[in-house]
C-alpha cells in the first residue's frame, strides 16, 4: 500500500433515514420483534433440555435456536442504538467483529441444515440402522463440525476484507456492516 493513504477509524451507517418520530416508532417495533426473537428461541432450548425425550431426535434445534439468537444479537442491538442516536456511526473494530459474526452465523446455519438434511435422510433411508449411524458422537462430531467450519469460512472472508484499501467514502448503505 502506499504510504500516503489515512487510516478510516469508522463508517457511517445510512441504512435508515427515517424523522425522528418514525426513528421511535421503529425502535419500538424492532425491540419487540427481537424481545420476542429471544423469548421464543429461549423457549425452544429450554424445552428441549427439560424434556429429555426431546434431546435425541431435536438436537440439531437446539443449534438452530442457539444461532437464531446470536445472529440477531449481532445485528439488532447496533440497529436499536442508531435508532435512538443521532449519529450513526460503528468503529472499524466494530464492524470487523459484526461481519465475523454475521459471516459466522449464516455459514453455521447453512451448514446445520445440511446436516439436519443429512440426519432425515438417515432417518427415511436406514430406518433400523438409524440409531447406530446417527449416535450421540456422530451428532456432536457434525455440529462441532459445522461451527468450526463456520467460523473458519467467516475469518478467510474478513482477512481477505481486510487487506482491502480504503480509501473512499465511509458509508455503508446498510443498518449493518456488510461485505
Amino acid at each position: 500500500m502506499e504510504g500516503n493513504q489515512s487510516w478510516i477509524t469508522e463508517f457511517i451507517l445510512m441504512g435508515f433515514q427515517p424523522s425522528e418520530d418514525m426513528e421511535l416508532f421503529l425502535f419500538v417495533i424492532f425491540f419487540l420483534l427481537y424481545t420476542f426473537k429471544l423469548l421464543a428461541n429461549g423457549m425452544v432450548l429450554g424445552l428441549i433440555c427439560l424434556d429429555p425425550r426431546l434431546h435425541s431426535p431435536m438436537y440439531f434445534l437446539s443449534h438452530l435456536a442457539i444461532i437464531d439468537i446470536s445472529y440477531a444479537s449481532s445485528n439488532l442491538p447496533n440497529l436499536l442504538a442508531n435508532l435512538v442516536k443521532h449519529k450513526k456511526t460503528i468503529s472499524f473494530v466494530s464492524c470487523t467483529m459484526q461481519m465475523i459474526f454475521n459471516l459466522s452465523f449464516a455459514s453455521i446455519e447453512c451448514l446445520i441444515l445440511v446436516v439436519m438434511s443429512y440426519d432425515r435422510y438417515v432417518a427415511i433411508s436406514h430406518l433400523l440402522q438409524y440409531t447406530v449411524v446417527m449416535n450421540q458422537r456422530v451428532c456432536t462430531f457434525l455440529a462441532i463440525t459445522s461451527w468450526a467450519c463456520g467460523f473458519s469460512l467467516a475469518l478467510v472472508q474478513v482477512s481477505i476484507f481486510l487487506r482491502l484499501p480504503f480509501c473512499g467514502p465511509q458509508k455503508v448503505n446498510h443498518f449493518f456492516c456488510e461485505t
